[in-house]
């Protein structure tokens, strides 16, 4: 049975700002807070206990999984837990992107925020 990736949305925020993170090469908790705070120049904060409260969600509901690849001894540390996303974490963040272009677009149509090339 496969699962449907909108049965999970909305995603707060932080998961999803946490799932961007993840996205694009397998990444441990510390670098998860610093990409974040850089992506968002420092309007979003996660603290490490918000971090891993949303880690072991993510974990349970199959969206990441902790990655078996480590980078070379010499770049790493043995107690950092790396993560990866899995299929269906990348469908559910891919849903949740779309979902936001959505609403976006809907506030464009609404003169709430400017359309393309409006100044």
């Amino acid at each position: 049975m496969s699962r449907d990736a909108s049965s999970l949305l909305p995603l707060t925020p932080a998961v999803f700002h946490v799932l961007l993170a993840i996205a694009e090469a397998d990444t441990h908790g510390y670098a998860i807070l610093k990409d974040v705070a850089r992506r968002t120049e420092g309007r979003v904060v996660l603290s490490t206990g918000t971090l891993y409260g949303i880690v072991k969600r993510l974990l349970a509901d199959g969206l990441i999984e902790e990655s078996r690849r480590r980078p070379p001894a010499a770049e790493d540390d043995e107690r950092r837990r790396y993560y990866h996303l899995t299929a269906f974490g990348r469908a559910v963040a891919a849903a949740e992107a779309d979902r936001l272009a959505q609403m976006i677009a809907t506030a464009r149509t609404r003169r709430l925020i400017p359309g393309r090339g409006q100044a």
